[in-house]
């Protein structure tokens, strides 16, 4: 059974900067789109960003557009989040997903067909 793993999370203060992985043992991430979701306590889960199986194309939410940047190396089957600017809002447990699919297609506050979750990585911000 595939499950991608995440790491990277950790405390940052507001402002600050983190880089989350996201990565497969035995699995080849590259034919697929990637995504990346959030979930704050007491909150709905929401896709936050996805990349396309060549990387050429990405989404971003509008909560994180110009602060977050999705990234892959297909070389390392890894796909990165570069997070900045963080803000208290931001914190959550992130979780990646494998998409069925290659391209990356927005349905409400996720992205299609995702069947493959990993156990998240929890990040806080806060001072």
């Amino acid at each position: 059974q595939l499950q991608p793993v995440e790491s990277g999370g950790g405390l940052v203060q507001p402002g600050g900067s983190l880089r989350l992985s996201c990565t497969a043992s035995g699995f080849t991430l590259e034919h697929y789109a990637i995504g990346w979701f959030r979930q704050a306590p007491g909150k709905e889960r929401e896709g936050v960003s996805c990349i396309s199986s060549s990387g050429g194309i990405t989404n971003y939410a509008d909560s994180v557009k110009g602060r977050f940047t999705i990234s892959r190396d297909n070389a390392k089957n890894t796909v990165y989040l570069q997070m900045t600017s963080l803000k208290p809002e931001d914190t959550a447990v992130y979780y990646c997903a494998v998409s069925e699919a290659r391209a990356c297609v927005r349905t409400g506050v996720g992205y299609y067909g995702m069947n493959y979750w990993g156990k998240g990585t929890l990040v806080t911000v806060s001072s």
